[in-house]
């Protein structure tokens, strides 16, 4: 999970503190009554009074009913380009459809026309992080808490630009004041995890992590009528009763999280684990004789549940007590069909580098993380006597139909069905280079050399300013030095693979 900043559109209260011209009118006050009727005569009219339209737009905008909220952000544009509201709410709009640049300008406009108006700088700050704009996103957030500064959104928006830009103890800082305006909120409380986990401050870190199923958006850890009455595992044993362990977040974080599995069988706990269909037959073979669900009809009988990513707090984990991954054991048919496919499409001889270059497009960070083929394959290539084998699933395989570099390529993705394929072709490599996705989790567990290509600030889970892992001890990982540069990680993992001996 990343870091959410908020993105709000102006609220019942700012809009009421303007004259009531921007009043949102809720579904349950009823009809609007004779008075601001006869006012609206008064108002500029676009079909109907503007400040009903605006709260029309409004409330569907915060509904995520998009497609009722553009046509009248549209049309409020186009006959009132000039005003301020009308702008602020047409660049919300813009930004929730992925329209981003045109979001920035109209909220540019926006802030000319108002430019001491607080939640409009808060907002531009949140559009300018995402389109990289780092310091453009920082003065405007500052500039925001300056002229709010009892307002905890805009403080964690700020402590989310600091983060991005490097600046962890700003961040950290940024946090904290936005956590005791606020003590219920709940990004505010996970950007302090983000912050203490990745400065390797896990006592506090963990407990702090506990808010990220509070997060707006995140939905929860399973269905709410199992979840009704059962509570969450404090760590002791329940005697009979049995433990629903439950494989949360991404396949990266189920893989991390799962060597915690054998400590809560060894308390003498009864435990059965949920996971997704993606991961159960790696989650199967590692632990035949767990009990395994794929579909909640199963996990009806259970006393408890502990999310797996729960377990490193109730274990006590600090950098230095980090249990051991646990390795897969790799289905012996796979392993030898994958080498006789690889020996007869890589010439004899050559180094055999498998690659990643894109995770899921909709993790919330994917665009920090992630590259493009033509970004990654070229540094590499260059290096004399070795063949890339792609690895890249979804969307981003595609690019492998462009790709024209010097060492061969072949694309082993297309004929991986599963993670068993994963794990049985990362036993034919001699190597991996990836981003930060479930990949470099795979090779981690096993114990395979891999190299991990990190944005300019990681996920917490690599930490800060080092080049190892103690949760993976055959990662490598290279670092960008600036945010969006991926020149010096590549250049240094090319030197790094031209300098590797014959056979290593």
């Amino acid at each position: 999970m990343q870091l959410l900043s908020d993105i709000q559109v102006e609220d019942r209260d700012a809009q009421l503190a303007r004259g009531g011209q921007l009043a949102v009118m809720h579904a349950s006050a009823g009809p609007p009554s004779a008075a601001p009727l006869a006012a609206a005569a008064a108002q500029p009219m676009v079909a109907m009074p503007l400040n009903l339209m605006l709260g029309i737009a409004t409330r569907a905008e915060e509904a995520g009913r998009l497609d009722e909220a553009e046509p009248i952000a549209a049309h409020l544009l186009k006959a009132m380009p000039e005003d301020a509201r009308v702008l602020h709410l047409a660049g919300i709009v813009a930004f929730r459809t992925e329209r981003r640049s045109l979001a920035a300008n109209l909220l540019e406009r926006a802030v000319a026309k108002e430019p001491r108006n607080g939640l409009y700088l808060r907002n531009i700050s949140e559009m300018y992080r995402v389109l990289g704009r780092l310091d453009d996103a920082l003065a405007a957030a500052r500039r925001a808490v300056a002229l709010q500064p009892g307002d905890a959104a805009a403080l964690h928006n700020e402590a989310v630009i600091h983060h991005e830009r490097g600046e962890i103890e700003a961040g950290l800082a940024c946090s904290r004041r936005a956590a005791l305006l606020k003590p219920d909120m709940p990004g505010a409380h996970f950007a302090i995890a983000e912050a203490q986990l990745l400065r390797g401050e896990y006592a506090e870190g963990w407990e702090e992590y506990e808010w990220r199923f509070r997060m707006p958006g995140v939905p929860p850890l399973m269905p709410l009528v199992l979840q009704r009455s059962r509570p969450q595992w404090g760590g002791r044993t329940l005697g009979e009763g049995r433990l629903l362990l439950i494989g949360d977040q991404g396949f990266g974080d189920v893989i991390q999280f799962s060597r915690y599995i054998p400590w809560v069988i060894a308390k003498g706990q009864k435990a059965m684990l949920a996971t997704s269909n993606e991961m159960e037959p790696l989650m199967r073979r590692m632990f035949p004789a767990l009990p395994i669900a794929t579909n909640w009809d199963e996990c009806t009988s259970f006393a408890a549940y502990c999310p797996l990513s729960g377990l490193p707090r109730l274990h006590g984990t600090r950098i230095d007590t980090i249990p051991p991954p646990l390795p897969f054991p790799v289905d012996a048919d796979r392993a030898a069909m994958w080498r006789t496919k690889l020996d007869l499409a890589v010439p004899e001889g050559l180094r055999r580098v498998g690659i990643v270059w894109a995770g899921r497009r909709s993790h919330r960070n994917d665009r920090n993380r992630s590259m493009a083929l033509a970004t990654l394959a070229p540094p590499l290539a260059q290096v004399p006597g070795i063949a890339l084998i792609s690895l890249q699933k979804g969307d981003a395989a595609a690019e492998v139909a462009s790709y024209e570099g010097r060492a061969p390529l072949v694309d082993a993705a297309r004929a991986i069905t599963d993670y068993e394929d994963t794990v049985a072709i990362i036993a034919a490599l001699d190597l991996v280079v990836t981003v930060d996705t479930s990949v470099a989790h795979i090779a981690g567990a096993m114990g395979r050399p891999a190299w991990v290509l990190l944005p300019f600030t990681s996920d917490w889970r690599w930490l800060r300013d080092r080049a190892d892992s103690p949760w993976y001890p055959s990662l490598r990982l290279f670092r960008q030095v600036a945010p969006a540069r991926w020149d010096e990680p590549l250049a240094a993992a090319a030197a790094a693979l031209e300098a590797l001996p014959a056979g290593a």
